[in-house]
């Protein structure tokens, strides 16, 4: 069986200020282009590997918010990316928490004002 998420999209109002908050946070470096009408930046995607593909999107059907499925970003430092984040305006919704043997989880507002979670694993 193979995961069954295979492609996300993160609902942005201002997709120069998403595209900055995402590179300058995770330090991503997302290609933009338009796909069936709608501004879309697309995060990296190593074929072959585990994990889902996604892009910020922007268009009618777009509305960032807190509600609705939460997208947990896999980090190797909570910290460090929480720092950036709040260096470009981010608030912190759930501090980081210690979730045993499966690491540590946050949660941040983007710059767009969606909800969206870290995840860093224990060494």
């Amino acid at each position: 069986m193979t995961n069954p998420v295979v492609h996300f999209e993160i609902p942005v109002t201002d997709m120069d200020r998403a595209i900055a908050f995402y590179q300058a946070v995770f330090g991503y470096r997302l290609t933009r282009e338009a796909v069936d009408g709608y501004d879309m930046a697309f995060f990296p995607r190593a074929d072959g590997k585990p994990g889902a593909g996604g892009a910020l999107a922007k268009g009618d059907v777009y509305r960032p918010s807190h509600d609705g499925p939460i997208l947990y970003f896999d980090v190797p430092d909570i910290d460090a990316v929480i720092a950036r984040a709040e260096a470009r305006g981010a608030r912190v919704l759930y501090a980081k928490k210690d979730i045993g043997a499966a690491g540590f989880v946050a949660e941040i507002e983007d710059s767009e004002g969606n909800r969206i979670a870290l995840s860093e694993a224990k060494d």
